[in-house]
C-alpha cells in the first residue's frame, strides 16, 4: 500500500503502469520503471540490498492497454553497490517537486506556505528535461501513440478544485493553539470540568434565545413567502386572465371559424335547469352537486357571492331582508363579463354601472315576483348565468338569510319557511354547504351552525367561512377567540376547511377591485398571520373561490355517472308503466298536449264561417225576438191596444217604438249576435267528435273560449248603423201580399198563445191547484192561495159584467169587492186585489187578442181599402208585421256583420289567448291534467335528463 502511495506522484505515465498493473501479464522489473519513479523508489529505501529480486505483481485486464505490444529495452546489468538515483540529480529534483501529498501534510504542520500555490505555478516549477531525452527510455516518449495524454489532461482537477481540497490552514492553527492551552493551563481534569460548566451554562443561554428568534425569524420568512408567492400567482392570474380573454374574444368574434362547444359548467347548469322542473316525488333532483350558500341575516352571504363572481349583482339593503327566493348562479369562463337569466336574451354588461344597476333591480323584481300574497319569502329559484375572464367554474344557490325572529311586515311563518327552504337544498346529500359566518358578532348568536351540523354532523361537504374578519380582530379582545372560530372548535358542527374574508370596509358603493386590495392589505399586516393564528391558504376570497371549485368539481366527478345510472333505471320504469297503461297512445307531453289542442281549437273556430246564412238569421231573429218580446207585449201592444180606439193604438205605437229603437233596440240586438255567436263558437267547442274525442282537452277548450270572449268586443260602429236600419224598418207601414198578413197573424198569435200561458201558469200558481190536481196529487192550498182564489172568482164576476172594462179597477170597485169578500169571511188587502186583477184582466184581455186575430185573418182585403166601410179594424197585426219586418232586417245586418267581421276577430282573439297560454306554464299544468299527461312529462324530463347527463359525462372524461 505505501508503495502504491509513492507511485502516485510519478508522472502519469508510470501511474497507469504500476499502480493497477493493467495491460500487461508477467513480471516487471525494476529496471523498466520510468527514471523518475525508479529514483523516488530508492531514495525511500536505503536499507535496499545491492542485489534486490525483481518486483513480481500480476496484472488483470481491467484498462484499455491490456493488448498493447511493448518494445524490449536493453539496460546494463545493475552491479553490487550501483546506485544510479546519484548521479541524475535533476530527476530527483523533479520527483521532489511532485511530490504533493508530502508537500500538502508537510504544510498543515509547519504553516502550509507551498500548499496554497496553484496546480499551475508548480506546473511551471518543473525543470525542462529535454535536455535528458536520452536517458528516458523510448516507450515513454512514444507511449502518446497508445494513450491519450490530452484526456487524462483535462480529466485531472483544476486549481480551484485543488484549492478546496486544501484544509483551512487557519482553523488548523486556532485548533493546535487550543490545543496547546489546554495542555499548558491547570490539571487537565480540571480545566475539563470547568470548560464544560462553563460552555454548558452559556450553550443553554444562547440555545434559549437562538431558538426563540430562529422561530420567530423563520415565521416572518415564511409568511413573507407565501406573501411573496401569492403575489407572483395573482400577477400570473391576471395575465392569463387577459391572455385568455383575449383568446376568447377571437373565438367570439369568429376568427378561427370554428363552431364553439359549450363549456362543461353550462351543460351542467342546463342539467340542474332541466332538474328543476322535475317531479319532486321521484327525489333524484336533488342529488347532483351544487355549492348552497346559508348563513345568517346579513352574514355576508351576498358579499362572498359578489367577490367570487367578481361583481356587485344581488340587491342590498341596510339590515333589511334583501334575498327573497333562492338565486342560482352559474359561473363560467368568458371572454366578456357578462350576466344574463335563464328565460332571457339579455345580456347586462357588468362592467357598466348602469347595467348592473339594472341586474338588481331585475333581481328584486323576480323575487318579488315569484313571492305570494301573504309572503315573505318563496321557494321558486331564479337562475342566472355569470361569465367572465378568470372566473371558477361552479354552481352556487344563494338561500334567504337564516333568522331568530320575525319582525313586523313579515309572514308569521316566515322563519319555518326559511328554514324547510334550508334543508331542502342542504338534504342532497352531494350538495357542497357554504356556511357564511359573521366574525364581527359573537359566536353564541349564531344560528345557522345548528342547522349545518344537523344536516352534515360529519363535516364531510361544509366548508366554513369568517366573514367580517377585520372587524373581529379590531374588536374582539382575545385574538385566540378567532383562530378558534376559525377552527371549529367554538361550534358544534365540522368542516372540511375553514377560511376567514373580509369582504369590504361596509360601504356599497365600494368596488369589487377597492375589496379585494383592501382584503390583501389587511392580512398582510394582520396579526393572525403573523402569529400563525390563520395560514395564508385560509384567507382572501381568492382561495376560498379556487378551494370551493375544486371541492365542487371534484364531488361532480364523483357522483355525477352514479345519478346517470339512477336516471336510466327511472326511464326503463316510466316506459314499461306507459307500455302497460297507454299501449296505444304516442307519449304526448304537456306541450305537444297543448299543440294538439290548439290545433283543434283553431279547427273549430274556422268552422264558424262554414255555417249557412239562414242558420245564422234564424238564430239571430229567434234570439231577438226572445230577448225584445216581453218589451214589445208589456211596454208597446198592451198599452196602446188598452186605449180601444185606432188613432190613440197608432199614435202610442209609434211613440214608443220611436223611443225603443233610440235607447234600448240597437244595444239588445248586439248583445243578442254576441251571445248567439259565444252559443255557436261553444257548441263547436264542446260538441263530441266521435272516436276522435279527446276529454284530456275539455278544461283547456273551455278556459279559451271563456278567455276569448271576455277579451272580445262587439264594434261600436254597429250600434249606431243598425240603428238607422231598425228606425227605417219600423216605419214601414206597407204590408205588399197576403202570405206577409197571414205570416203576420201568425206571428201575433204565437206571441199571445205564449203570453196566454205564462199568465194562466201565474194565475195557477197566484191560487194554487185546482180540485183536479188536489183530488190526483193530494195536494192542498194554502191560506194565501184560498184568499187569492176567493178574489179573482170575485174579479172574473165583474169582468163578467162587463167584458170590455178597462184595464184599472176604480177605488169604489176596489172597496165593493173588498166588502164582498168581508162578507163572506175573507179580509183581504187592496193590494192583493190589485194584483189578483192585473193577471185576471191580462187572461181575459189576450183571449180577446186572440179571438180578434182569427177574425182579422180575412181582413187584408179591408186592410188595402184602409179599413174604409169596415167596423174590423186590424193595426194589431200591422205592428206585429212591422216588429217581424224589423226582426228580420236586424238579423240579416246582423248575420253580414258575424260572417264578415265579428266572426274574424273572435279566431284572432283564439289565437292571442292560446298564445298567451303556450307562455303560462302554470296555465298549461292546470289545464291538461291526469295521470297520462304527468307520465307523458316525467318520461320526457327523464329522456332529457339523461341525454344531457350523458353528454356532460362524456365532456368531462375528454376534458380529463
Amino acid at each position: 500500500m505505501w508503495r502504491m502511495r509513492r507511485v502516485a506522484v510519478a508522472c502519469e505515465v508510470c501511474q497507469s503502469l504500476v499502480k493497477h498493473n493493467s495491460g500487461i501479464k508477467g513480471s516487471l522489473p525494476l529496471q523498466k520503471l520510468h527514471l523518475v519513479s525508479r529514483s523516488i523508489y530508492c531514495s525511500h529505501h536505503p536499507t535496499l540490498k545491492l542485489q534486490r529480486p525483481q518486483l513480481r505483481t500480476s496484472f488483470q485486464q481491467f484498462s484499455s492497454l491490456t493488448n498493447l505490444p511493448l518494445r524490449k529495452l536493453k539496460l546494463s546489468p545493475i552491479k553490487y553497490g550501483y546506485q544510479p538515483c546519484r548521479n541524475f540529480w535533476p530527476a530527483r529534483l523533479a520527483a521532489r517537486l511532485l511530490k504533493l501529498r508530502y508537500l500538502i501534510l508537510g504544510s498543515a504542520v509547519g504553516g502550509g506556505y507551498t500548499a496554497k500555490k496553484t496546480f499551475d505555478q508548480w506546473k511551471d516549477m518543473i525543470p525542462d528535461l529535454s535536455d535528458y531525452k536520452w536517458i528516458v527510455p523510448d516507450i515513454v516518449w512514444e507511449i502518446d501513440e497508445y494513450i491519450d495524454i490530452e484526456k487524462i489532461r483535462k480529466a485531472l482537477p483544476n486549481s480551484e478544485d485543488l484549492a478546496k481540497l486544501t484544509p483551512d490552514i487557519d482553523k488548523i492553527v486556532e485548533s493546535l493553539s487550543l490545543l496547546k492551552d489546554f495542555f499548558t493551563t491547570g490539571s487537565p481534569g480540571e480545566t475539563a470540568f470547568r470548560a464544560t460548566d462553563r460552555g454548558s451554562e452559556s450553550d443553554k443561554h444562547y440555545r434559549k434565545v437562538s431558538d426563540k428568534e430562529k422561530i420567530d425569524q423563520l415565521q416572518e420568512e415564511l409568511l413573507h413567502t407565501q406573501l411573496k408567492y401569492q403575489r407572483i400567482l395573482e400577477r400570473l392570474e391576471k395575465e392569463n386572465k387577459e391572455l385568455r380573454k383575449l383568446v376568447l374574444q377571437k373565438d367570439d368574434k369568429g376568427i378561427h371559424h370554428r363552431k364553439l362547444k359549450k363549456s362543461l359548467i353550462d351543460m351542467y347548469s342546463e342539467v340542474l335547469d332541466v332538474l328543476s322542473d322535475y317531479d319532486a316525488s321521484y327525489n333524484t333532483q336533488d342529488h347532483l352537486p351544487r355549492v348552497v350558500v346559508v348563513g345568517d341575516q346579513s352574514a355576508g352571504k351576498t358579499s362572498v357571492l359578489e367577490m367570487i363572481a367578481q361583481a356587485r349583482i344581488f340587491p342590498r339593503g341596510s339590515g333589511e331582508m334583501m334575498t327573497r327566493s333562492p338565486v342560482k348562479v352559474t359561473l363560467s369562463e368568458g371572454p366578456h363579463h357578462v350576466a344574463l337569466f335563464k328565460d332571457s336574451s339579455r345580456e347586462f354588461d357588468l362592467t357598466k354601472e348602469e347595467d348592473l344597476a339594472a341586474l338588481r333591480h331585475e333581481i328584486e323584481l323576480r323575487m318579488r315576483k315569484n313571492v305570494k300574497e301573504g309572503c315573505t319569502v318563496s321557494p321558486e329559484t331564479i337562475s342566472l348565468n355569470v361569465k367572465g375572464p378568470g372566473l371558477q367554474r361552479m354552481v352556487l344557490v344563494d338561500l334567504p338569510g337564516v333568522i331568530n325572529t320575525v319582525t313586523s311586515g313579515m309572514a308569521p311563518d316566515t322563519k319555518e319557511t326559511i328554514f324547510s327552504i334550508s334543508k331542502a337544498y342542504m338534504q342532497n346529500p352531494n350538495a357542497i354547504i357554504l356556511c357564511i359566518q359573521d366574525g364581527s358578532v359573537d359566536a353564541e348568536r349564531s344560528i345557522v351552525t345548528d342547522l349545518v351540523s344537523q344536516m352534515d354532523p360529519h363535516g364531510r361537504r361544509t366548508i366554513f367561512v369568517l366573514t367580517k374578519v377585520d372587524l373581529a380582530e379590531k374588536n374582539v379582545a382575545s385574538p385566540s377567540r378567532i383562530q378558534q372560530i376559525i377552527e371549529g372548535k367554538l361550534f358544534p358542527m365540522k368542516a372540511l376547511g375553514y377560511f376567514a374574508v373580509v369582504t369590504g370596509k361596509g360601504n356599497s358603493s365600494e368596488s369589487i377591485e377597492a375589496i379585494r386590495e383592501y382584503e390583501e392589505e389587511f392580512f398582510q399586516n394582520s396579526k393572525l398571520l403573523k402569529t400563525s393564528m390563520l395560514k395564508a391558504h385560509q384567507v382572501t376570497t381568492r382561495n376560498l373561490s379556487l378551494a370551493v371549485s375544486d371541492c365542487f368539481w371534484k364531488m361532480v366527478r364523483e357522483s355525477v355517472e352514479q345519478q346517470a345510472d339512477s336516471f336510466k333505471a327511472t326511464r326503463f320504469n316510466l316506459e314499461t308503466e306507459w307500455k302497460n297503461n297507454y299501449p296505444r297512445l304516442r307519449e304526448l307531453d304537456r306541450n305537444e298536449l297543448f299543440e294538439k289542442a290548439k290545433n283543434e281549437i283553431l279547427d273549430e273556430v274556422i268552422s264558424l264561417s262554414q255555417v249557412t246564412p239562414k242558420h245564422w238569421e234564424e238564430i239571430l231573429q229567434q234570439s231577438l225576438w226572445e230577448r225584445v218580446s216581453t218589451h214589445v207585449i208589456e211596454n208597446i201592444y198592451l198599452p196602446a191596444a188598452q186605449t180601444m180606439n185606432s188613432g190613440t193604438f197608432n199614435t202610442t205605437v209609434d211613440i214608443k217604438l220611436k223611443q225603443w229603437t233610440d235607447k234600448q233596440l240597437p244595444n239588445k240586438a248586439v248583445e243578442v249576435a254576441w251571445e248567439t255567436l259565444q252559443e255557436e263558437f261553444s257548441r263547436f267547442m264542446t260538441e263530441p267528435k266521435g272516436k276522435e274525442h279527446d276529454d284530456i282537452f275539455d278544461k283547456l277548450k273551455e278556459a279559451v273560449k271563456e278567455e276569448s270572449i271576455k277579451r272580445h268586443k262587439w264594434n261600436d260602429f254597429a250600434e249606431d248603423s243598425l240603428r238607422v236600419i231598425q228606425h227605417n224598418a219600423l216605419e214601414d207601414r206597407s204590408i205588399s201580399d197576403k202570405q206577409q198578413w197571414d205570416a203576420a197573424i201568425y206571428f201575433m198569435e204565437e206571441a199571445l198563445q205564449a203570453r196566454l200561458k205564462d199568465t194562466e201558469n201565474a194565475i195557477e200558481n197566484m191560487i194554487g191547484p185546482d180540485w183536479r190536481k188536489r183530488w190526483i196529487y193530494w195536494k192542498n192550498r194554502t191560506q194565501e192561495q184560498s184568499v187569492h182564489n176567493e178574489t179573482k172568482n170575485e174579479l172574473e164576476k165583474m169582468l163578467k159584467c162587463n167584458e170590455e172594462h178597462p184595464a184599472y179597477l176604480a177605488s169604489d170597485e176596489i172597496t165593493t169587492v173588498r166588502k164582498n169578500l168581508e162578507s163572506r169571511g175573507v179580509e183581504v188587502d187592496p193590494s192583493l186585489i190589485k194584483d189578483t186583477w192585473h193577471q185576471v184582466y191580462r187572461r181575459h184581455f189576450l183571449k180577446t187578442a186572440l179571438n180578434h186575430c182569427n177574425l182579422c185573418r180575412r181582413g187584408f182585403y179591408y186592410y188595402q181599402r184602409h179599413f174604409v166601410d169596415s167596423e174590423l179594424e186590424c193595426n194589431d197585426v200591422v205592428l206585429f208585421w212591422r216588429i217581424q219586418r224589423m226582426l228580420a232586417i236586424t238579423a240579416n245586418t246582423l248575420r253580414q256583420q258575424l260572417t264578415n267581421t265579428e266572426v274574424r276577430r273572435l279566431e284572432k282573439n283564439v289565437k292571442e289567448v292560446l298564445e298567451d297560454f303556450a307562455e303560462d306554464n302554470e296555465k298549461k299544468v292546470k289545464l291538461l291534467t291526469g295521470k297520462r299527461v304527468q307520465l307523458a312529462e316525467d318520461l320526457k324530463k327523464v329522456r332529457e335528463i339523461q341525454e344531457k347527463l350523458d353528454a356532460f359525462i362524456e365532456a368531462l372524461h375528454q376534458e380529463k
